[in-house]
């Protein structure tokens, strides 16, 4: 059972000069500047060899706090789309909870970041096999206090998915999602309204740069779907879909969206999203009957944009007092 949102304690979010709108909110997340150093906290390498034949190796960055506190799990931290190890949002948490003594490993996705150059594969929503093969390789001396999974936007949503697969058998302590879109149909007709025009180009700019980036083993006639794709979900439909077996980007969605996974979660898992956001309609995280499972803990906040989360209350995002607060309850 997750802690109950009275139990949390949580300070009411409340925007900081001068990111007082959503979308400054996110803005400030897209073009913010970030050390990626830890010191005086310690890194190393980790890789992870994936299980499906095609050679392929997951990257990640394990931290090591410089004051490591007895009991604590390691605490494993999953991006969004496009992002990677060094995205603001990820190091953020990771600083944060190496100061409290947490052991911490930023993972790159199949293709992402530090493992697209080994990898001739790509990431989706779908592919939770992927992070069962990282759990099930982490060594002992890293997991024997448990591990609690954080997965942010679309890697949320990659963890909501999962976690509904495993039920009772997942070997995680507890998890946690960050802005993750639950409904994938709904998610895309959003981002590609007018309003949203500039991130959904941000986003698509990324993407492809990403899939045809070093390491990727695309036929020519992939490259080109991909460089004309003129939306998210045409890449989803021309790309994704039949290189990865879906049979479209209709069905892409409807197999992998959270909504349909959600109600099998059985780990205490935190569910974060700002009412605000621009990219997640928050109407479906409204419309959900959290009371029906208890596993899950939905705390939804009057702002934050996505991702942001810049409040008064301190210099950290705010979602990172409401994660530790979580862990300290798990």
């Amino acid at each position: 059972m997750p802690p109950s949102i009275d139990s949390l304690d949580l300070p009411p979010f409340r925007p900081r000069f001068p990111w007082w709108s959503a979308d400054l909110q996110t803005i400030a997340v897209l073009l913010g500047t970030y050390q990626s150093d830890m010191s005086p906290h310690t890194s190393e390498r980790l890789c992870f060899c994936m299980a499906d034949r095609s050679g392929d190796i997951l990257v990640g960055m394990l931290d090591r706090p410089a004051l490591p506190q007895a009991g604590r799990p390691l605490v494993v931290l999953v991006h969004g789309l496009t992002g990677c190890e060094n995205s603001s949002h990820v190091l953020n948490a990771a600083r944060h909870l190496l100061d409290l003594g947490y052991r911490v490993l930023r993972l790159n996705l199949r293709g992402c970041g530090a493992s697209r150059p080994h990898c001739r594969e790509h990431y989706h929503i779908g592919r939770t096999a992927d992070f069962r093969r990282v759990l099930a390789q982490l060594p002992d001396d890293l997991t024997d206090q448990g591990v609690v999974a954080v997965g942010y936007s679309m890697g949320g949503a990659m963890m909501l998915k999962y976690l509904g697969e495993e039920g009772a058998f997942s070997p995680l302590r507890a998890a946690a999602t960050i802005c993750a879109p639950l409904d994938l149909v709904q998610t895309c007709e959003h981002m590609l309204r007018p309003r949203n025009w500039l991130y959904h180009n941000y986003i698509l700019a990324d993407l492809k740069k990403e899939t045809l980036g070093k390491g990727g083993e695309l036929t020519e006639e992939e490259r080109e779907i991909v460089r004309a794709a003129r939306s998210v979900r045409e890449y989803d439909d021309r790309f994704i879909s039949p290189r990865y077996g879906f049979r479209g980007a209709d069905d892409y969605y409807s197999l992998c969206t959270p909504l349909a996974y959600m109600p099998e979660i059985r780990v205490p898992t935190l569910v974060l999203a700002a009412s605000d956001d621009p990219w997640i309609p928050a109407g479906y995280y409204r419309d959900f009957k959290w009371s029906d499972n208890p596993s899950l803990l939905s705390v939804m906040a009057e702002g934050g944009g996505h991702l942001g989360f810049h409040s008064t209350d301190s210099d950290r995002p705010w979602c990172d007092t409401v994660l530790e607060k979580f862990l300290e309850r798990v």
